[in-house]
């Protein structure tokens, strides 16, 4: 373990775990930075016990403490030259990450993997390979995670070469066994074929992206340019029927008008009439009391007399005689009006059938199917390289 290690390591205090401070020595003989050791006394003083943190010697009395200045010299001799005693905290493998083989204990995170050894290895342990002649033709690749799943399980190698018959990566004794007389070819190499054919279908996809993106600035334009139309399109529908509708209300007001005008005529002569026919009935009732005193007289000559004007007068009376209209009154105009009614009716569902016609008719694409074509970039077997490998999913 790290503390383990620590510990072991005669410039690395055991307390802090890191290079030491001030550095002191004990009776015991064992050094520490002077605050951790202070520290760690003043932590246990209450107990009135001086010990030794490593070996737990206990002191009669608190040592007195002084600086050991050659101990202190190699320290910083040490620390100048960047000396690392303890790995940083990211250095430890974590989960997920490529574990180094060669660490015992807590492993640290791997840098690198040696294709030749089968092994990776962490920034201490790779040094070696960058050093020493015997690992000058081994490959070194960056820390492979699932390695084992890289190597033969038949032979334990690794799998360099690809068999382009059974579109499989095999390795070297492979190549010479089971896969003999086959089209190979390494796998760095098929690596590079592949990743040119990908770079042209990226190429590819960049050049559709930025078509479609000029297309969509198109539609935005068509649909921004289509909002204002169809605002147009109801503003002068909204100001159209208002006018229809300002026609009409004047077409009522002026049609009331019109009869209220006609029934007050019309009242004012019917009350004419009706003045005459009671001036007359009372001249008539005037003659029928004369009548009556007439017929009662007893003087024969008066008589005669009297007479002779009622004759005369009732030979030449022409009472005129009051016509009704048999019609009920302003039948015909209301016939008119619900003529009119049924009239305007249509004539509104035929220009409302054909104005529909139209709404439905104004829209962004003339036919989205021939304008824009949505297929998707796709790798099918007949259209990829032999070299190819499709995953089916």
């Amino acid at each position: 373990m790290a503390e383990a290690a620590v510990k072991n390591d005669p410039l690395c205090c055991s307390i802090c775990l890191d290079l030491m401070k001030d550095p002191v020595a004990i009776p015991c003989g064992h050094s520490y930075c002077m605050g951790c050791i202070k520290g760690y006394w003043s932590r246990t003083q209450k107990k009135k016990v001086y010990s030794c943190p490593h070996c737990m010697q206990i002191f009669p009395s608190r040592p007195a403490l002084n600086k050991n200045t050659v101990l202190a010299e190699v320290v910083e001799k040490v620390r100048t030259k960047g000396r690392q005693l303890v790995p940083p905290a990211d250095s430890w493998a974590k989960p997920g990450d490529v574990e180094c083989d060669c660490c015992t204990g807590r492993k640290l995170k791997a840098v690198q993997s040696c294709l030749v050894c089968l092994a990776s290895y962490c920034q201490a342990h790779i040094q070696p390979h960058y050093k020493s002649p015997a690992f000058k033709t081994h490959k070194l690749v960056k820390a492979m995670q699932n390695f084992e799943e890289n190597i033969c399980k038949h032979h334990r190698k690794l799998l360099e070469v690809f068999c382009r018959f059974d579109r499989q990566c095999i390795c070297c004794l492979c190549a010479m066994d089971e896969h003999r007389g086959h089209a190979t070819i390494s796998a760095a190499a098929e690596i590079k074929d592949r990743k040119t054919q990908l770079r042209g279908i990226q190429a590819e996809v960049h050049r559709r992206a930025e078509e479609r993106e000029r297309e969509v600035e198109t539609v935005r334009n068509a649909v921004e340019a289509y909002k204002c139309s169809a605002q147009t399109a109801a503003e002068e529908a909204a100001r159209v029927f208002s006018e229809l509708t300002n026609f009409i209300e004047r077409t009522r007001s002026e049609l009331k008008k019109m009869i209220a005008s006609q029934k007050k005529a019309a009242v004012v002569e019917a009350e004419g009439v009706l003045q005459e026919l009671q001036t007359e009935i009372s001249q008539l009732r005037d003659q029928d009391v004369k009548l009556k005193q007439l017929l009662l007289a007893e003087d024969k000559i008066g008589f005669i007399q009297s007479s002779q004007s009622f004759l005369d007068s009732s030979k030449s009376a022409n009472i005129p005689r009051t016509i009704l209209n048999p019609h009920p009154p302003f039948r015909d105009v209301m016939k008119a009006i619900s003529e009119l009614n049924v009239s305007m009716r249509h004539l509104c569902k035929q220009h409302a059938v054909k104005i529909s016609a139209e709404v439905s008719k104004s829209e962004v694409f003339l036919s989205l199917s021939q304008e824009m074509d949505f297929q998707p970039i796709c790798c099918h077997p007949r259209c990829c390289r032999p070299s190819l490998s499709l995953i089916k999913t």
